[in-house]
């Protein structure tokens, strides 16, 4: 038995101007599963069990994907899952710049799926780094000894912004890079701003 196709998903086939094809092949296998919900969440198709999302389908420039929310609890026995950015915790892609791949891989993409179901339905949870696991650049633990005003503004902040920030500090590699960034940033911290805002 097939799952109710959704026809705002159709529409959002339709109007794709890159992946269509791919999309609908990944889609003919995803509405296999009856157990899922066809959705459109954050502009694109996720498909979700008792309203909690298992996989999303979303295109780039240089590729298409399968988006599984809990990837990292995968067992992934074929190598393909792909961290999309270092800061990335949970989620895990299976990507493919070409229809051929989708047709190859049919077998192993609904393996997978299948696991994310089992997953979800075991209620297993992703471990989420905390924030104080994360190691303060020796810097920033020398700006906050010399400015304890600063110390005090940063961890009044929400933990993902203090993430953030040690993730933005950290990844210059040389220490005079790390102080400049710090003292850019002063001013944001002490007026309890993220990183972005």
């Amino acid at each position: 038995m097939m799952i109710k196709p959704n026809r705002k998903v159709d529409g959002f086939i339709k109007k794709t101007k890159t992946w269509k094809e791919e999309f609908e092949r990944l889609r003919s296998i995803l509405l296999g599963f009856e157990e899922l919900d066809e959705e459109i969440k954050w502009m694109h198709p996720c498909y979700t069990l008792e309203g909690k999302n298992i996989v999303l389908m979303h295109g780039f420039k240089d590729y298409c994907a399968l988006l599984f929310h809990k990837g990292a609890l995968l067992k992934d026995p074929h190598g393909i899952l792909i961290q999309q950015t270092e800061n990335v915790q949970a989620a895990r892609q299976i990507r493919f710049t070409n229809v051929q791949e989708i047709i190859e891989m049919k077998p192993i993409l609904k393996a997978y799926i299948q696991e994310a179901i089992e997953v979800e339905k075991a209620g297993l949870q992703v471990e989420l780094k905390k924030t104080e696991e994360y190691t303060i650049p020796e810097e920033l633990q020398t700006k906050f000894d010399e400015v304890p005003a600063l110390k005090t503004a940063f961890e009044e902040l929400t933990p993902g912004r203090q993430r953030a920030y040690i993730l933005y500090f950290s990844k210059a590699k040389q220490s005079k890079t790390r102080e400049s960034r710090i003292e850019k940033y002063m001013e944001h911290i002490l007026d309890g701003k993220g990183l972005n805002d």
